[in-house]
């Protein structure tokens, strides 16, 4: 029985047991993970309007060595206004007002802050600044995030929301950005 106990035990620790029951062998030491790297090569979000707006675009994303960026063209803005674009932690755009995609995206439990500096949730990104049309050309990136394979810091499948004003990378939690009027889900394409 003792033998049949330590077999199963070699089995389901992935061990090189000796075949005695006295044997003394041990499971290697964990290594180090590396750092979770991005496995999708590219991604789609479809803004819808939310709160009342009028707010649409398309998105693409595609990894960096740095993060995600996000790219593509928004309209219905404020005309010559700037806004807020963030990544939420939940991938749900169903409430009206948007509420349902939660807050900011925030895997290493940090302050908000601006994108690129040591402090900042992982959805933080950069403003958007609107045309005079209400026409804005996104061209920012999410530090710190991956795109796909599902690591505590993947993107894929959460939401990205745009807000009515401009964050301003201080107030907690959230930049103090508004409204959101515009939200739509990450979809890995490739």
């Amino acid at each position: 029985m003792k033998t049949a106990l330590l077999a199963a035990a070699c089995v389901i620790a992935v061990a090189g047991c000796a075949s005695s029951p006295s044997s003394t062998s041990r499971a290697p030491a964990a290594t180090p993970q590396a750092p979770a790297v991005s496995t999708a090569k590219s991604a789609r979000v479809v803004l819808a309007p939310a709160s009342g707006s009028l707010v649409s675009g398309t998105l693409n994303l595609v990894p960096t060595a740095d993060g995600v960026r996000i790219a593509g063209e928004i309209g219905g803005l404020t005309a010559g206004g700037t806004h807020a674009i963030h990544i939420h932690e939940t991938g749900d755009c169903s409430a009206a007002d948007a509420s349902s995609a939660g807050g900011h995206f925030n895997p290493g439990n940090e302050p908000h802050g601006r994108a690129g500096t040591p402090t900042h949730h992982g959805g933080d990104m950069d403003n958007l600044s609107a045309n005079g049309e209400g026409v804005a050309q996104a061209s920012v990136e999410a530090r710190g995030v991956t795109l796909g394979g599902g690591a505590a810091n993947d993107v894929a499948g959460r939401a990205v929301v745009v807000h009515a004003k401009a964050d301003d990378y201080t107030s907690q939690p959230s930049g103090n950005a508004g409204d959101r009027v515009a939200c739509g889900v990450i979809e890995i394409t490739g």
